[in-house]
């Protein structure tokens, strides 16, 4: 600001970010980044045949299968949930100089000196989140 430039900030939150991971998604991302067969028999095995119900006061809802999200509380899921989203967002600012976002679990903060690039930028996430299945 000291030279007479501008930053121009936007702030988003995804919504229901962690009940939302694709499963199948999430392992290409971990091919990808060359993670061992082992661990991801391992991951495809703790996300297969998970099962859930609600409990209301003292009543039980059927047992039904999940197929998407991570598991709120399990120590690997925002290391899981990082790895879903923040990949290819975080490469989204290449191409607009002085641009950056920046990612803390399912908030994500845009930055650049203009309008016009943060517009552009903010079109680009909202392509790639898009393809991720999550919504702002």
């Amino acid at each position: 600001m000291d030279s007479g430039s501008t930053v121009n900030i936007c702030a988003l939150d995804l919504s229901k970010a962690f009940d939302k991971v694709n499963h199948h998604a999430l392992f290409i991302k971990l091919i990808r980044r060359h993670i061992p067969v082992k661990l991801l028999t391992i991951l495809e095995n703790f996300f297969s045949c998970c099962y859930s119900c609600i409990k209301w006061d003292n009543a039980w809802s059927i047992v039904f299968e999940v197929n998407f999200g991570v598991r709120q509380g399990s120590v690997l899921s925002p290391f899981l949930f990082a790895v879903y989203h923040i990949d290819d967002l975080s490469k989204l600012c290449y191409p607009f100089d002085a641009c950056s976002i920046i990612l803390y679990a399912d908030d994500i903060l845009s930055i650049s000196p203009s309008i016009t690039n943060l517009e552009r930028l903010l079109h680009r996430c909202e392509h790639e989140l898009s393809w991720l299945d999550m919504s702002l």
